[in-house]
């Protein structure tokens, strides 16, 4: 089939959660699509913006149901074989530990049309709605943003906590609040200071938004005494510390 005659499929980030903090040509598109292919990620008044027989729930759940990659994959090609407008919504920005990347590859193999549309990613957006900078001149030069939730197939993880140990920069971490004691031990270990600030921000922009804050050391306790829960962006440096200095000036979602 020509790509005359197949849809185009956008790869459309919402944002952390805010319906406001949509892009204009996000919600455009949303308003304008044919079929909307929808992860659980995006908050309820983002999905609900397209009508109910116009978008199809392919979320996945931490240990709960899930829709395989490869079948989502195979769903956006028959789509848009069928020459629909596809809008394939997904939290956050689409190439940021999203697997848009994925997505991309294995349109174009099919040749078929694609379009990135970016959104504001949790990784950035999160700590900036808890009034934490991720760099800053007396404190950050660098941001790193790994995942706490990588390929379980993997024979070993990618990420190497040591080497982040010595960066003196910020680090941030999505996806990564079931195994946060996992890796500020690790830290630690590695050489980091126990006292080094850290930050969880969970439902980023959302209503309910939730801050616990303290250190290498005492995060844990703090997590567990505050009930933070998945979806959660963890920022470790000395910039998590700013939101103490802001926090009685900081409106919002606070």
């Amino acid at each position: 089939m020509s790509a005359a005659t197949t849809g185009t499929v956008y790869l459309v980030g919402s944002g952390p959660g805010d319906p406001e903090l949509l892009t204009v040509k996000a919600r455009r598109l949303l308003e304008d699509a044919d079929l909307v292919m929808h992860d659980r990620l995006p908050g309820k008044e983002i999905i609900e913006l397209v009508p109910a027989d116009s978008r199809i729930d392919v979320g996945k759940r931490a240990h709960g149901d899930r829709t395989p990659q490869a079948e989502i994959n195979r769903r956006l090609v028959e789509h848009a074989q069928d020459g629909k407008t596809v809008v394939r919504l997904k939290g956050g920005d689409p190439t940021v530990f999203a697997r848009g990347g994925e997505e991309m590859t294995y349109l174009a193999a099919h040749d078929v049309p694609f379009e990135v549309v970016p959104g504001v990613t949790s990784a950035t957006g999160g700590p900036a709605v808890a009034g934490i900078p991720l760099t800053h001149r007396e404190f950050a030069s660098s941001v790193t943003i790994v995942t706490g939730h990588e390929d379980p197939s993997k024979s070993e993880s990618a990420v190497d906590w040591e080497c982040l140990a010595d960066t003196n920069g910020t680090i941030v971490v999505l996806m990564g609040v079931t195994r946060l004691e996992e890796y500020t031990t690790a830290l630690i270990e590695a050489g980091m200071d126990p006292e080094t600030p850290v930050a969880l921000v969970e439902r980023a922009s959302w209503t309910d938004q939730q801050v616990a804050t303290g250190t290498l050391e005492t995060i844990v306790e703090a997590r567990e005494s505050a009930g933070i829960e998945p979806p959660a962006v963890t920022v470790i440096g000395e910039v998590a510390g700013v939101r103490d200095d802001v926090l009685a000036w900081l409106e919002g979602y606070e």
